[in-house]
């Protein structure tokens, strides 16, 4: 169901007829803190928010002025049609409320991870490919400036931590939810494919306290390491080779080495969701829905097999 609001400094005339229709299903911190604010200042965009608290759904709706609310998924779907979704819905509703939207042909574009297990996300792969739906999972590392300029330097050892402060958790909401960015931004970074895999884990009472990752190719190594029982919530990529070091921290942070250390910071008005990725990454999916733009399946099967694969040897 619709609930109209009359919200000020729109256009009374309604919004433009090639404006793209655009439905946000989970109205919770990411989509608060990442996502509306980048899409919300897009003038070409019609946004709907869908969420069932009907409490946030009106305070989300009245801080971002957007009028188009509704109480569920498929109220949405039923009331009116659209040419992309955003999914940010909790991890366990992700399988059925992509199936849904792909069923009904809507370019999908979901938060990490597409699915908390291997079979719903090649299900899913396949219903999007064989409907040639597009279909993003939002990697928004892919994206971020001072990670996408270390692809393909020449980097032979690739280094990434993600650290929590006192975490851990059980091994497939870990991995699935959190060390998916490690293990994704590794496949993304190194620079030919992967022969070799290792993983370490260290669990106890059925929590996953620390979980390591190795990938090697042809001249290649790619290490990636979290600890969930850490001092810190932090994250820092190294990547190495042909004199030089190059290092990111918490990514607002790029030191270059070679020979003498040289830093640079976030400038103060490059906004956050352009650091991190969300601008262009949210620019990216809507070029790719309004060009119904192929399904990368390979990437997203490859990133999530290997997330499979962990949480198999943390529960051995």
């Amino acid at each position: 169901m619709t609930v109209p609001h009359v919200v000020k400094g729109r256009d009374h005339a309604g919004p433009r007829k090639d404006n793209m229709r655009v439905l946000l299903i989970g109205l919770g911190d990411i989509a608060q803190k990442a996502y509306l604010p980048v899409l919300s200042r897009r003038a070409d965009l019609d946004i709907h928010l869908a969420t069932r608290d009907q409490v946030v759904l009106d305070a989300v709706g009245r801080a971002f002025r957007i009028e188009h609310r509704h109480a569920n998924a498929t109220d949405a779907l039923s009331a009116t049609s659209f040419d992309a979704a955003f999914v940010h819905a909790a991890t366990p509703a992700h399988a059925d409320l992509v199936r849904l939207l792909i069923e009904r042909g809507v370019p999908t574009f979901v938060d990490k991870p597409l699915a908390d297990n291997l079979s719903d996300v090649q299900a899913l792969v396949a219903s999007a490919t064989a409907r040639a739906v597009p279909l993003m999972v939002g990697f928004n590392r892919r994206f971020a400036p001072d990670y996408m300029a270390l692809r393909g330097i020449g980097a032979n050892l690739i280094l990434m931590e993600k650290h929590r402060f006192r975490q851990p958790d059980a091994p497939r909401r870990v991995v699935f939810d959190d060390f998916i960015h490690v293990v994704d931004t590794l496949l993304f970074l190194v620079p030919g494919a992967v022969r070799r895999r290792t993983v370490e884990t260290h669990v106890v009472d059925g929590l996953l306290h620390a979980v390591t990752l190795t990938l090697a190719g042809d001249g290649f190594t790619a290490i990636g390491t979290m600890h969930r029982d850490s001092g810190l919530d932090e994250e820092r990529l190294d990547a190495m080779g042909g004199g030089a070091r190059h290092t990111v921290l918490n990514l607002a942070e790029r030191i270059e080495a070679r020979g003498v250390q040289h830093s640079h910071r976030r400038a103060d008005w490059t906004s956050v969701g352009r650091q991190r990725g969300f601008e262009a990454m949210c620019a990216d999916f809507l070029l790719a829905a309004s060009e119904r733009r192929p399904v990368d399946g390979a990437a997203i099967l490859e990133t999530h097999e290997t997330c499979e694969a962990i949480v198999r040897h943390a529960q051995h």
